[in-house]
């Protein structure tokens, strides 16, 4: 006799069924129920003739099966419900030594939401890739996520890539134009269930689409405050960027935002950005700076430097003191400079009144950087400039080539591929005939002499400035920085001639060769010289000198720099030396920066200003500043007035907006978290 709940068989079911309801209707059997593997749902009515070829299923427990298996089938079932059991599990089953602030981030505040829609803002150094990996880990342990993106400038790919495998044994799939490619007419977000890309892959044109066309549980999104929308008036200036957000908040059930610069001192563009996680939920800027007055703010969490502490209440930083190395180049080298700067200005001059070569202009000023860097950098650029053009004077039709530029988007490439973009700028040529062609191609030869007469008689003032620095710092580790491959070379030679030991890290490197590299430097080498590269995934703690040999144009890449060595981990106060040539038009604006920077860090009471110098001085775009000041565009006493503001009680309370002071909160429990953990 057929019952419910009963294991049945019938030679028309590909498996076992278990009957869930039963009824007779008239001479046919209805059978509501599910086959036992796939856990299909069957609902059929069975005939006299099929109900005689069905036989009951008999189960046996001889426990015949294979140890391994069955022991693998109780493990899954325990992982399934341990989370229930174990409410940090994720962090009891990561490579992770989790910091107080972290766990409270993390449990306290974004595992909470029913939904999460958060932004963690802490600043710079408070381990957001550890929190992100924990949210990852957490939710997909709990069954809650499956499909992951995580949304990352492209020089941070790998380095988010290596830190998930290594600490939370998370395997993800970088997507990009090579993956793309290779997988041509599939959707390739729809493929890989866990997912990394870049922010400007993500939002070109042709690659939107197929995003917005695909659903995801959990999307994390690093340095998500250049997803960035404006009000002028009554009219709204959405970014690229800001659009591929839009399309991630709609697609994803999961959103969370990293970044250290949350607030750029503009209340509306601080409402627009959390519009992203939550449409609307903050309708004006007055409802957030009540709301935070409140201490009642559930989309985000920002904790400052000196609160973040260890469990036995030790500050996580120890201090950092900038000093600038203040130099003259020679007479040789001011003149250099000199025909140099009158050389790309008159190009970048002509550059701006041609038709369609704005951004043309500021690529040509690569070459006064190139100065800043080292006259070897500068020889390298002005041979690569001398022998194109002189190959355009043999192939002409070679002239009509155009290269798109894009001086904001360059700074999120990975550092190979900003050089290879940054070597055809340098080499781009406005020349309209072969005349203006044969004059330039002159001039090089004369800039190319006079370089190589300063290195033949080994007079960089610079040079002996480093030397002296280094010898002033005893046998201690010293970390160099340049972001010129050309320089690196050129520092690694004379380096060893003066009896150091020393190797070098660059962004030409395999990421293991640079891993590696690390390695060499903590047991075997005094000096390490690095590029920018060795900010990307590479943790020097155990160093605590830094020498920037030349300064980047794009202050933000400072902070990348010093957190090298300035981070959790580093046992000493760690001191930093920007050497900078103080008879330049870039040097003259990079001395006041750093002298204006040094007024206010000790107004405010905080080194925090370096952090974020970039996006938040004073609103500034110091960037436009050293480029206007190297092109002659205004007159350098403008330039320096702009830079030389008064440092008043209003002027701090707008500095410790910028900074998103405002926004943070004080007080951590320990106590509570300790007993978390």
């Amino acid at each position: 006799m057929i019952k419910e709940g009963m294991v049945i068989e019938g030679p028309f079911w590909p498996e076992p069924v278990e009957i869930k309801k039963l009824d007779e209707l008239g001479e046919y059997l209805h059978i509501v129920g599910a086959y036992i593997h796939s856990n299909t749902h069957i609902d059929q009515l069975l005939t006299k003739e099929e109900i005689q070829k069905i036989s009951i299923k008999e189960f046996i427990l001889d426990f015949s099966a294979k140890g391994d298996e069955a022991f693998l089938s109780i493990e899954a079932e325990r992982y399934r419900f341990a989370s229930v059991f174990d409410p940090l599990l994720a962090m009891n089953t990561s490579k992770i030594d989790p910091l107080p602030f972290q766990i409270e981030a993390v449990y306290g505040y974004v595992l909470k939401l029913p939904r999460i829609r958060f932004l963690l803002a802490d600043d710079p150094g408070a381990g957001k890739t550890i929190m992100a990996g924990l949210v990852i880990k957490e939710l997909k342990l709990r069954g809650i996520a499956n499909r992951i993106l995580i949304v990352v400038p492209g020089h941070l790919k790998d380095q988010w890539r290596r830190e998930l495998k290594e600490r939370f044994q998370e395997p993800f799939v970088v997507i990009d134009r090579g993956l793309l490619d290779a997988h041509y007419a599939e959707n390739v977000w729809q493929r890989e269930s866990q997912v990394i890309t870049s922010i400007d892959f993500a939002k070109r044109e042709e690659i939107l689409p197929s995003l917005t066309s695909t659903n995801w549980d959990l999307v994390i999104v690093d340095e998500a405050h250049k997803m960035a929308a404006y009000r002028y008036g009554d009219k709204l200036s959405r970014t690229e960027r800001y659009k591929l957000g839009e399309v991630l908040s709609r697609t994803t059930d999961h959103l969370l935002f990293l970044t250290a610069t949350p607030h750029k001192g503009d209340p509306e563009n601080f409402r627009l950005f959390l519009d992203l996680l939550i449409p609307g939920f903050f309708a004006t800027e007055d409802l957030i700076t009540e709301s935070l007055k409140n201490r009642d703010n559930p989309l985000f969490i920002r904790r400052m430097k000196e609160d973040l502490r260890d469990f036995e209440g030790r500050p996580i930083f120890t201090p950092r003191h900038p000093r600038t190395i203040r130099f003259t180049l020679s007479d040789k080298e001011t003149a250099l400079y000199n025909d140099l700067s009158k050389y790309v200005i008159s190009q970048y001059n002509k550059a701006l009144q041609a038709d369609k070569k704005r951004n043309v202009a500021f690529a040509l000023l690569i070459l006064q950087r190139r100065m800043a860097s080292s006259t070897y950098a500068l020889l390298s650029s002005l041979e690569r400039r001398k022998e194109r053009l002189e190959r355009l004077l043999k192939e002409p039709e070679l002239l009509r080539e155009t290269v798109t530029i894009d001086i904001e988007e360059i700074d999120d490439y990975e550092e190979k591929r900003r050089w290879e973009q940054e070597s055809k700028w340098e080499t781009l040529s406005i020349a309209q005939n072969k005349e203006e062609l044969e004059r330039e191609i002159n001039t090089l030869k004369q800039l190319v002499e006079r370089a190589k007469e300063i290195l033949k008689e080994e007079s960089e003032v610079k040079l002996r400035e480093l030397k002296k620095v280094m010898e002033s710092l005893g046998n201690e580790k010293i970390l160099i920085f340049t972001e010129s491959k050309d320089t690196l070379e050129y520092l690694v030679s004379k380096i060893k001639s003066w009896g150091y030991t020393v190797n070098f890290i660059h962004g030409g490197m395999r990421l293991e060769d640079r891993v590696n590299a690390e390695k060499v430097f903590k047991h075997e080498t005094q000096v390490m010289v690095a590029t920018e590269a060795a900010g990307e995934g590479i943790n020097l703690q155990f160093c605590h000198l830094m020498i920037n040999y030349d300064i980047p144009w794009n202050p933000n890449r400072l902070e990348q720099r010093m957190g090298r060595v300035h981070r959790y981990g580093q046992q000493k106060e760690v001191y930093i030396f920007n050497l900078v040539a103080d008879n330049t038009r870039e040097g003259q604006v990079l001395c006041k920066l750093f002298e204006k920077l040094d007024e206010i860090r000790k107004a405010v009471g905080s080194d925090k200003v370096f952090d974020v110098i970039g996006d938040t001085f004073y609103g500034k775009n110091l960037y436009r500043l050293i480029l206007e000041a190297v092109a002659k565009a205004r007159s350098m006493d403008d330039i320096l007035k702009e830079i030389d503001i008064k440092v008043d009680k209003q002027y701090i309370a707008r500095v410790k907006e910028a900074l998103g002071e405002s926004l943070a909160t004080r007080y951590i429990d320990y106590t509570r978290i300790k007993e978390m953990a």
